[in-house]
């Protein structure tokens, strides 16, 4: 890299900074996602529901999308049999959405292909960057999962 790109760089803003490495980050999702016929917004939801079981209502306030949006996020997944719902034993109200053995083997293969062009990003950093920055990162993080 020559001495003129590295200083623009050095000289961007936080926000610069950020919305750059956001467009990074979301290209990879996009990229990946449509090479498996998935949304940035399917690879959210299973990147929630990879490890547990949980009510429309919940999925709907963690990808902050309203009833009708969460129900056709959800029809679209379990028509393609990645996902299952499910009725409440304690209330029958309540549906429940928990992903399918064909689900999880799609989460693994996009998972295993975004951490490996997430890593190839990363590995710029040497250990005390890298820690440095998952600091900063939980730290901005944190309080937002707070509300």
């Amino acid at each position: 890299m020559n001495e003129k790109n590295t200083n623009s760089q050095e000289n961007l803003s936080i926000m610069d900074s950020l919305i750059q490495l956001s467009f990074l980050v979301q290209g990879i999702l996009t990229r990946v996602g449509a090479e498996h016929d998935v949304s940035i917004i399917q690879i959210r939801l299973f990147g929630i529901l990879r490890d547990r079981e949980l009510s429309m209502l919940q999925l709907a306030q963690y990808l902050d999308l309203d009833k009708s949006s969460i129900t056709g996020l959800i029809n679209r997944a379990e028509r393609r049999g990645l996902v299952e719902r499910s009725n409440s034993p304690h209330d029958g109200r309540v549906v429940h959405v928990k992903v399918t053995a064909e689900g999880h083997q799609l989460i693994q293969v996009v998972s295993s292909k975004i951490g490996r062009q997430i890593k190839a990003i990363t590995d710029t950093l040497n250990d005390k960057e890298s820690l440095q920055f998952r600091a900063l990162a939980s730290k901005m993080l944190f309080p937002l999962s707070q509300q």
